[in-house]
């Protein structure tokens, strides 16, 4: 008998019955960082990909085909993920391209794939994927600048205006550090400390005390992923600063939790719905499809959940979707129905693409949560 979880998987993908055919396969290309310093966002996002292809294929697949993944680990290395992307698409021949876990990595794709023309979901946060629209590529998760205005605009509320911001040296943490300084007005907020630090950085003490010195500051803004933001927190807390901490979507994962300990209680931060299916409202039409997820996941590898996994999800959902809607796998085809589609609902929100926004997602898909007794809530 199926477990609930694929039940509820199935019902949420409209999967047909019967097995794949032995017709040519679709072959969807991935690269992700499955290892390094990125690996708590490209191992969930890899096992997800594996998980749902298999689904897929165990429901007969796409057009009567079987999807097949081609995927390698760039190990969190952007130089390593341009020459698989590559090899995707010179030896592997893939009809798509899901994948690209940091931004740093997918930036090093996107020339390969815009000369070859092969499709591309990234799964990477920075705006500068998608701004300016870049004609072959596309991606699931908000974008660092909204990530900056959701923070900012809770900050508004809570009459904070002296930030210190605190960015990691990745291509995420770069241009998560670039749009932060660029919205900081428009919600009056003054970022009177601006330090940084590396993705490989053991000890980030040196620039919390220079910001724990700093005159007026309100509150602590981190624009960071993996190790390094969970890192900040602990030293954050074992330095006795008593500001605010804010995070970026870069740490939206119960990983972080394991990571940074009782430290992240209190840490706010803008979410997917992921974090929080049990949370969610009835009506919500989020709530099925990221209940489902989280059951068929949590099911298969016996482990959380995480929005990064769930970005996985939603790449090859609206992949699956775009070959289905063209009918083929014809990549200008395929290229035309991704950018044409018309509120989906994923776990990360509701899509909605055009010629002009190769995202689809708008701010109020992102939740504002926090940290409380190691586990998430939505932000009050």
């Amino acid at each position: 008998m199926k477990t609930l979880a694929s039940l509820l998987a199935a019902a949420v993908l409209g999967l047909s019955a019967g097995p794949a055919t032995a017709a040519e396969p679709i072959r969807i290309g991935s690269v992700l960082s499955v290892t390094g310093p990125a690996a708590f966002l490209g191992d969930p996002e890899l096992k997800t990909l594996q998980m749902y292809v298999e689904e897929i294929n165990k429901g007969g697949g796409v057009l009567g085909r079987p999807l097949e993944l081609v995927h390698y680990d760039d190990g969190s290395d952007a130089t390593k993920a341009n020459s698989f992307a590559k090899r995707l698409i010179e030896d592997d021949k893939v009809d798509v391209i899901v994948g690209g876990t940091t931004s740093g990595s997918t930036m090093s794709m996107v020339p390969l794939v815009e000369k070859a023309e092969v499709p591309f979901v990234s799964l990477a946060g920075a705006v500068v994927i998608v701004d300016p629209v870049k004609k072959w590529v596309f991606k699931t998760p908000h974008t660092d600048r909204m990530a900056a205005e959701k923070v900012f605009a809770d900050m508004q509320k809570r009459n904070i205006s002296k930030v210190a911001l605190l960015s990691e040296t990745s291509g995420f943490g770069q241009s998560g550090k670039k749009e932060t300084e660029a919205v900081a007005s428009k919600y009056g907020i003054t970022l009177v400390a601006n330090e940084t630090y590396g993705p490989k950085d053991t000890d980030m003490s040196p620039q919390l005390t220079k910001i724990k010195n700093t005159a007026g500051v309100q509150a602590l803004f981190v624009f960071g992923l993996g190790q390094g933001a969970a890192l900040v927190t602990k030293n954050y807390k074992q330095l006795g600063l008593t500001i605010p901490l804010y995070q970026s979507h870069g740490v939206a994962s119960n990983e972080f939790l394991k990571l940074a300990g009782d430290a992240a209680n209190g840490v706010r931060l803008p979410s997917p719905a992921q974090l929080i299916p049990d949370k969610l409202p009835a009506g919500d039409p989020q709530k099925p499809v990221v209940t489902a997820y989280n059951n068929a996941f949590k099911a298969r590898w016996n482990q959380d959940t995480s929005t990064f996994g769930g970005y996985a999800y939603d790449g090859l959902m609206l992949t699956v979707n775009a070959i289905k809607k063209a009918n083929s796998t014809d990549r200008a085809k395929v290229r035309d129905a991704l950018e044409s589609t018309d509120l989906y609902i994923g776990v990360s929100g509701a899509f909605g693409m055009s010629p002009t926004d190769h995202m689809g997602l708008t701010l109020d898909s992102f939740r504002m949560l926090s940290v409380n007794g190691n586990d998430w809530a939505l932000a009050e």
